[in-house]
């Protein structure tokens, strides 16, 4: 609004708003990575006990086959890991897939403004161009909130595939 009229001038208020969003972006993937690894770690060891827990349970309270049967978990518990991994994979690239499309968009919206705002310069008021240059910018932020977002999911999904990894290895 301040690059298109002289007497409301927002300028002060736009940064202020600017930095307030890189800011809480900041905050926000700081706290959503440690509180992730934090369950991580915790959830692999109570599914490595429970995997344990079954395992002694079908080899100790089943007469006969119960060593047999115990194995037998063993063998599936260690069959699901391996469809979990193939799974997880695939599912990354997927998501990894489904995210460049709409950064791809944001990318090419961003640089058409800063072009079109270079291309301006010398024909057009300043303020038009100005006012081009912080659209460019506001595209930039949106960027940048759609990769911190993108980064956040696949690191999710990454850490839920290690989760199942982790409690495996305390079997």
């Amino acid at each position: 609004m301040s690059k298109v009229s002289d007497k409301v001038q927002v300028d002060k208020l736009s940064k202020f708003f600017k930095s307030s969003v890189v800011w809480i972006l900041g905050v926000v993937l700081t706290l959503f990575v440690g509180v992730v690894s934090l369950e991580g770690t915790l959830s692999s060891h109570v599914d490595g006990i429970t995997a344990k827990t079954t395992k002694a349970a079908v080899s100790s309270f089943i007469p006969v086959v119960g060593k047999i049967l115990g194995d037998a978990v063993d063998t599936v518990i260690g069959c699901s890991s391996i469809l979990k991994n193939a799974v997880g994979i695939i599912g990354v690239i997927v998501i990894v897939g489904i995210c460049l499309m709409p950064i791809i968009k944001l990318t090419t919206l961003m640089v058409i403004y800063y072009l079109g705002s270079a291309i301006c310069q010398p024909i057009a008021d300043e303020k038009i161009t100005k006012l081009l240059e912080q659209m460019g910018d506001t595209f930039k932020t949106l960027l940048a909130i759609l990769c911190s977002v993108s980064v956040m999911f696949i690191i999710g999904v990454t850490l839920v595939v290690k989760i199942s990894n982790s409690g495996l290895m305390y079997r």
